[in-house]
């Protein structure tokens, strides 16, 4: 064994340039590979993270997933009944306080309870249709990131004042409305009622930061026209994937609607997997690319190294140890460059990180990057196979050589 590395080292560094050029191929295909897979992947973990924070990771509402059957129906399996409007049931969760505490028992999370209302907020003649939604402030802050949004103030503004209310920064400039303004919220119940602005959110979000606004659930019970209503629990998780999971055992346990943020989001998240081929696609060309340096360089070796073939082929060298050598040298060259596009990679990611981004669009100024060592391991792999696959065509042509054919042909 010692032999042939002795043999396939000698043969690079009598080569020093082509195989620098071999290395630099591969070391810039991992670098700009793991590149890449950063900035992609850093750019999913961001919005998956925006989106858990905007929004709770399960929220159980009052809702059923089909209607409820027709007495008949219950009763007789051969009966179906159609035409017929589904009973009336009263809006809400019942027993919403006793629900909670069966959850709180094993959920690895928290939960807050709201009121949710669909109205209509009225200011200087402008009518923009509104999710208002009724919080306890101290139990909110366990489940959302929405005392880190507050502009301008802080949740418990809402103790401020009577009928206090707080809006999305966007819906405010979308109608001109500060704090202390008084707005007019109208539900389709009838239900009509004067509203302070005490403060503004930011979630960074367009479509929740122009038509959102949260009220003191005892407000949101008012608009809706039902004292003690509460129609959705909000849950947030210590493992936030774990939510679909979760959200199917409580909907089962209770019988109300649950839904995941993954499923409120679905066709967001079916974008990822898209994203995701595409992006291992690209990577895979890029090594793909540099790996044809490396077939390169192997390929002039063992046309240049002829003399050397015959020579241990004679010497009782068998073919599966001569296309070790050349296969043994095309990875010494996939190793180095995997090592140096490690570091290349790892500059190139520091060098994006850097670059600030000046977009009003945009809350964050830097770029989203993920510093994995899957990303890492997965370019050094892909590397050191594509190299040994270069490098065996040319390996296996060689062995098969005949040692007398090669002394005959040289000149």
């Amino acid at each position: 064994m010692n032999l042939i590395v002795d043999i396939a080292w000698t043969h690079i560094r009598s080569r020093a340039r082509q195989t620098g050029f071999a290395v630099a191929g591969v070391a810039t295909g991992v670098g700009f590979s793991i590149m890449m897979a950063s900035l992609m992947q850093g750019s999913q973990d961001d919005f998956t993270n925006r989106l858990v924070n905007a929004m709770p990771a399960i929220t159980v509402s009052d809702d059923r997933r089909a209607a409820p059957p027709q007495p008949a129906e219950a009763h007789y399996a051969a009966a179906e009944i159609r035409g017929l409007t589904p009973e009336a049931r009263r809006r809400g969760i019942k027993n919403p306080l006793a629900i909670m505490a069966s959850l709180e028992s094993w959920l690895p999370g928290y939960i807050a309870p709201s009121v949710k209302v669909q109205g209509i907020i009225r200011y200087a003649n402008q009518d923009v249709a509104t999710s208002i939604i009724g919080i306890d402030p101290r139990r909110e802050t366990l489940v959302s990131d929405l005392p880190k949004q507050m502009r301008g103030a802080t949740l418990t503004a809402l103790y401020r004042a009577t009928n206090a209310i707080i809006i999305g920064d966007r819906l405010a400039e979308k109608i001109g409305a500060r704090i202390g303004a008084n707005l007019t919220v109208q539900t389709s119940l009838g239900t009509r009622i004067n509203a302070q602005v005490v403060g503004y959110f930011h979630s960074g979000v367009r479509q929740i930061d122009e038509t959102s606004a949260y009220v003191q659930t005892r407000t949101g019970q008012v608009l809706a026209r039902q004292t003690g209503l509460i129609n959705e629990l909000h849950l947030r998780l210590r493992d936030p994937m774990a939510a679909r999971e979760t959200a199917a055992r409580i909907e089962k346990d209770t019988g109300y609607k649950s839904v995941s943020w993954q499923e409120a989001h679905e066709d967001l998240i079916s974008t990822f997997v898209i994203r995701n081929l595409i992006m291992y696609t690209v990577v895979g060309a890029i090594l793909l690319v540099a790996s044809f340096g490396t077939y390169n360089i192997i390929s002039t070796i063992t046309h240049e190294k002829a003399r050397d073939i015959a020579i241990m082929k004679s010497l009782g060298l068998s073919e599966r140890k001569v296309r070790s050598v050349f296969v043994l040298e095309a990875l010494i060259v996939g190793l180095g460059g995997a090592v140096l596009g490690f570091l290349l990679g790892y500059l190139l990611c520091l060098a994006l990180g850097s670059i600030r981004i000046s977009n009003p669009f945009v809350d964050a100024d830097r770029l989203p990057l993920a510093y994995d060592a899957q990303h890492y391991a997965l370019a050094g792999l892909v590397a050191l196979v594509s190299s040994g696959l270069a490098g065996y065509a040319p390996a296996r042509k060689a062995a098969r050589v005949h040692p007398v054919e090669i002394i005959r042909g040289a000149t």
